[in-house]
């Protein structure tokens, strides 16, 4: 019996319901990560006895799950997006903006499927979007060619910001504070396409590489479908 089957015990005498437990449990995450939240952590927070909180949640990977399910409805689209295309846009940026938002998402985008009320929802929405248009395993290889770039993308950016507060460096202070010794290694020659993509690349933001990423991938699957 998964979490979400489970009746929830009554409320006394300290008020609680899965939803307060959850919504207590995102705050300390967004606070100091997933290292921050623990059913005693929650328990203080909520002002109520620890072993109340096994009425409701058996494990931490269960308050994980329902963590993770809370942050798919931000994630899931208002209204059905008009294409597949737009679909698997939407679901990208929305799932990029919820982790920004929620960066201990990062670290579990990737799993086994979202089995919770909002997870089923955006995977229902997703193939929907491209139900027709191929085989079912063609699409399912679709939605997961995509998925794979948007969690890569986003947990290199969240490493990255991460690494920033760690250092105290911003990722342009960081670049002039190692430039003597990449210069000092381009300079033997060893390295000429690396050097070329130094002195000759363009630099753009986080959020462009993403969008233009996406994009890269996008015609790839529709190469495929087509």
């Amino acid at each position: 019996m998964t979490v979400w089957d489970r009746p929830e015990p009554p409320n006394r005498p300290v008020p609680l319901d899965r939803e307060r437990i959850v919504t207590a449990a995102v705050a300390l995450a967004d606070e100091g990560g997933l290292a921050a939240v623990s059913l005693r952590k929650v328990a203080a927070r909520l002002d109520a006895g620890p072993m109340r909180l096994y009425g409701y949640i058996s494990t931490k990977d269960e308050l994980f799950d329902l963590m993770v399910d809370a942050v798919y409805a931000e994630i899931l689209p208002g209204e059905q997006p008009g294409d597949w295309r737009e679909a698997l846009r939407v679901l990208a940026h929305r799932t990029r903006r919820s982790a920004l938002r929620h960066e201990w998402l990062a670290d579990l985008l990737g799993g086994r499927p979202a089995l919770g009320p909002n997870g089923l929802a955006v995977s229902e929405s997703t193939l929907a979007a491209l139900d027709g248009l191929a085989d079912v395993d063609t699409v399912m290889r679709a939605v997961e060619t995509v998925s794979a770039y948007f969690t890569g993308a986003i947990r290199r950016e969240v490493t990255d910001l991460r690494a920033e507060r760690a250092t105290g460096l911003s990722k342009s202070e960081w670049q002039r504070a190692h430039g003597p010794h990449v210069t000092r290694m381009l300079a033997t020659g060893r390295f000429p396409a690396l050097a070329k993509a130094v002195h000759d690349g363009t630099h753009v933001d986080a959020e462009e590489s993403f969008a233009t990423g996406l994009e890269w991938v996008l015609d790839a699957v529709a190469a495929r479908l087509a």
